[in-house]
C-alpha cells in the first residue's frame, strides 16, 4: 500500500492558531484521558453561561448519561443574550443570500429582537416548555430564528429537511406529538419555487396532534390558509412583546429531536439535551474550525440534518461566530454561484461536504479560477469519507494549497465532531479523519469485541460517554440500547467500519449495516423497500447502495412484481418518482432492476450484500452457502452483462 502524502501546517497557521502544534494537541487529550470529568467541567465553565452550576459533571448508568446534573442553562441565551451585552452586539451573526439574490445581514442585537418576538408568538399561542414544534422551512433566517425560539421556552424541537415529502413529514410529525408546525409557502431552488405548504396541508389531514400551523411568507405564491388552524408569520409578529427571557431549563432538558434512517425502515428520533451537546458543540467549533472573531464562517450543509443544527446555527452562535446562510444549489444559475459568495463575503472558513466537492470538481478549474479565494484559510469536509482525488483538488484548486482541510468524522448520534484534525497541530492525510478530539475514546474492533491492530480493518466504537452523545431514541430507549449498546458492552457502535494506521490516524471505510449514505444523506434500504411494495405492483423489494461519483453512493433497487401485464420501462420511470413522492427527491433510484426472484438465505433473509457486489463488480465472490437458491445470483449478474 503507498503512503499517503502528510500535509502539515504552515508555520504562521500553528503560530496563530487556537491549540498550536502536535504538543498542544497531546497536552490536551492527556488532560480528557486522565481526568475527563474535570476537564469537561472546565471546558463547561470556560465556553458556556450557566445560570445555576452543576453538582457533579456525569452520572453514567450505561448506556444513559446525565451531564453536569443539576445545573440550569438555556441555549438561545449562550447564542444571543451573552453577546448583546459585549463588544458583538452589532457584529453580524447570520449573513443571508437568497438564491434570486437577496442579501440579509443580521447582527447579534438584531437576532435577539427578532427571536425574543418570535418566542413571544409561541407563548402567546399557549407553549410552553416540554411542548414540540416541527420546523418545516427553506434555507432562510426565519429557520434558526424559529429553533431559537422554541429552544428560549424549552419547546422541543425538529426540523424536517425542506426536502421531505408529506409522507415523511407526517410520520415525524406522529412520531414526535408536536402540536405546532412552523412553515413556509415555498422556497427557491436552481431557480424554481419548492413549495411546502401543500406538502404540510397532505400531512395535516393525519396530524390530530397540530393545533396551528405558523406559515413564513418567503415567496408570495398562492396557498391554501385553513381557518382556525393556519396563522400567518407576519400577522402574529406585528403585535409580539420583544421582551421574552430565556427560561433556565435543566441540563438534561431535550433541546431536540432530529430524525435520522434506521435499518428498520422506520425513522428514529435521535434525542440531544440541553447542556452537554452546547457545551460539545461550542468548544469543537473553537477546536476544529480555529475560530476567530473576525472570521466569516460558511457551512454549507442544510439545517435539516444534524450538520446544519451544530455547525450552522448552535456552534456558531454559541461561540459568537458571523454563520453564512445560502439558499440556494451550488450551480445556479451556475456553476461558481458558492465561489461567487465566498468572494464577495470574504469568507474565511468553507465547511462543506465530498458529495458537493466532486460534483463541482467535475465541471472543470475554471469556475473556481473566475473568483478571488485568497480570503479562504480553512477548508472542511462534512457527512461522508472523502476519497483522496477530492481531497487534493479541494486542497489544491479551493485552498491553492495553503489552506488545511478539516476531514471531520461524526454522526446525528454524537452531536458534534469526533474525529478530525485541529488545524493548527494536526498534520493532514487525505481521505483520513486523522485523530479523536480531546475527550473522545474511540476504538476498533472485531466482531467479538476485541481491539484489533494497525491496519487491520474493524467496527469503530466509543469507549466513554461524552458531553454531546445521543440520550435516547425518542419513545424507545429499548431500541436505543439494542442499536448502539449492544454489540460491544460498555461501548457505543458507531455502525462504521474503520482501520486504524500505524500513525495512530483513523479511516473511516463507511457504514457496516444497511443504511446508505446518498450525498451526504442517511437513507436505510428499509425505508427505500417499505416505499416500493407499498407500489400496487411489486411484490418485494431489495435495496443497496451503488457506488456513485457524485453523490458517493446511489439507490439501486432489485424489484419483483406481482402478475400482470407491465411495460416494465414506463413501471421503471414510476417507481423511481413513487419512491420520490413518499420518501423526498434526494431519494430517488438510480436504477430499477426487475428480477424473478431475490436472493436469500434459507431462513428467508435477503442477502443485500451480495446485491452489492452484483452492482459494484458483476460478480460475486463471497461466501453463498447460506443462499437458498443459487441460480437466482447468477441471473442476476448475467443479466446486468446483458444490459
Amino acid at each position: 500500500m503507498s503512503q499517503p502524502t502528510v500535509y502539515s501546517p504552515s508555520p504562521e497557521f500553528v503560530r496563530n492558531a487556537n491549540v498550536q502544534g502536535m504538543e498542544g494537541y497531546l497536552e490536551l487529550y492527556r488532560r480528557a484521558e486522565q481526568n475527563p470529568e474535570e476537564f469537561w467541567g472546565e471546558v463547561a465553565g470556560q465556553e458556556i453561561h450557566w445560570f445555576e452550576k452543576w453538582s457533579h459533571v456525569l452520572e453514567w448508568q450505561p448506556p444513559f448519561a446525565r451531564w453536569f446534573v443539576g445545573a440550569k442553562i438555556n441555549a438561545s441565551y449562550n447564542c444571543l443574550d451573552r453577546h448583546i451585552a459585549t463588544h458583538r452586539k452589532n457584529k453580524v451573526a447570520i449573513l443571508w443570500e437568497g438564491e434570486p439574490g437577496e442579501q440579509r445581514f443580521i447582527t447579534y442585537q438584531e437576532l435577539h429582537r427578532l427571536v425574543s418576538r418570535f418566542a413571544s408568538v409561541l407563548k402567546n399561542r399557549g407553549y410552553q416548555t416540554g411542548d414540540r414544534a416541527i420546523i418545516y422551512m427553506p434555507m432562510i433566517p426565519e429557520l434558526p430564528i424559529a429553533m431559537l425560539a422554541c429552544a428560549r421556552l424549552g419547546i422541543i424541537h425538529s426540523v424536517v429537511f425542506g426536502g421531505f415529502s408529506s409522507e415523511a413529514l407526517k410520520a415525524r410529525v406522529q412520531d414526535l406529538g408536536a402540536s405546532v408546525v412552523i412553515t413556509a409557502d415555498g422556497g427557491y431552488r436552481r431557480g424554481k419555487e419548492v413549495k411546502l405548504k401543500p406538502a404540510v396541508d397532505e400531512a395535516m389531514a393525519e396530524c390530530p396532534s397540530v393545533r396551528d400551523v405558523i406559515v413564513y411568507r418567503r415567496t408570495g405564491s398562492e396557498i391554501t390558509m385553513q381557518a382556525g388552524r393556519d396563522l400567518w408569520w407576519h400577522e402574529l409578529d406585528a403585535t409580539a412583546s420583544e421582551d421574552c427571557p430565556a427560561v433556565p431549563l435543566d441540563s438534561e432538558h431535550p433541546l431536540f429531536v432530529l430524525y435520522t434512517s434506521g435499518t428498520t425502515g422506520k425513522p428514529k428520533g435521535i434525542l440531544h439535551t440541553t447542556g452537554g451537546y452546547l457545551t460539545q458543540t461550542t468548544a469543537s467549533m473553537k477546536w476544529i474550525f480555529d475560530l476567530k472573531d473576525e472570521d466569516t464562517y460558511w457551512c454549507s450543509a442544510d439545517i435539516g440534518w444534524v450538520t446544519g443544527h451544530t455547525y450552522i446555527v448552535y456552534g456558531p452562535l454559541s461561540a459568537g461566530a458571523t454563520t453564512v446562510i445560502y439558499e440556494g444549489s451550488p450551480d445556479y444559475p451556475q456553476f461558481d454561484r458558492w465561489w461567487r459568495i465566498v468572494e464577495k463575503y470574504r469568507v474565511n472558513t468553507l465547511y462543506t461536504s465530498p458529495t458537493a466537492i466532486r460534483a463541482l470538481l467535475r465541471q472543470g478549474e475554471q469556475w473556481p479560477k473566475m473568483h478571488d479565494l485568497s480570503s479562504l484559510r480553512l477548508l472542511g469536509s462534512v457527512g461522508e469519507p472523502i476519497n483522496p482525488a477530492a481531497w487534493e483538488w479541494y486542497h489544491r484548486v479551493i485552498g491553492k494549497a495553503r489552506c488545511p482541510i478539516v476531514d471531520t468524522w461524526w454522526q446525528t448520534e454524537t452531536g458534534s465532531t469526533m474525529i478530525a484534525p485541529m488545524p493548527g497541530a494536526v498534520p493532514q492525510k487525505p481521505g483520513s479523519g486523522t485523530l479523536p478530539l480531546p475527550g473522545v475514546v474511540p476504538d476498533i474492533v472485531d466482531l467479538n469485541g476485541k481491539e484489533v491492530g494497525p491496519e487491520r480493518e474493524g467496527f469503530l466504537i466509543i469507549r466513554r460517554p461524552w458531553p454531546g452523545m445521543i440520550r435516547t431514541i425518542w419513545g424507545d430507549p429499548e431500541r436505543f440500547k439494542e442499536q448502539y449498546w449492544s454489540r460491544v458492552p460498555g461501548a457505543y457502535f458507531t455502525g462504521d467500519a474503520a482501520r486504524r494506521d500505524h500513525d495512530g490516524y483513523y479511516w473511516v471505510l463507511g457504514r457496516v449495516d444497511d443504511v446508505m449514505n446518498v450525498s451526504g444523506h442517511r437513507l436505510s434500504t428499509m425505508e427505500v423497500e417499505s416505499a416500493l411494495v407499498r407500489h400496487p405492483a411489486v411484490a418485494e423489494a431489495a435495496v443497496v447502495g451503488k457506488p456513485h461519483e457524485i453523490t458517493g453512493q446511489a439507490v439501486c433497487c432489485f424489484v419483483t412484481l406481482k402478475q400482470g401485464d407491465f411495460n416494465r420501462d414506463q413501471l421503471g420511470k414510476d417507481l423511481r418518482q413513487w419512491v420520490a413522492h413518499e420518501i423526498g427527491t434526494f431519494a430517488r433510484p438510480e436504477e430499477i432492476r426487475f428480477t424473478e426472484a431475490l436472493p436469500k438465505t434459507r431462513s428467508g433473509k435477503i442477502m443485500r450484500r451480495l446485491l452489492r457486489e452484483i452492482v459494484t463488480t458483476n460478480t460475486v465472490s463471497g461466501d453463498v452457502t447460506t443462499l437458498e437458491d443459487l441460480s437466482v445470483v447468477t441471473r442476476l449478474a448475467s443479466q446486468h452483462d446483458e444490459d
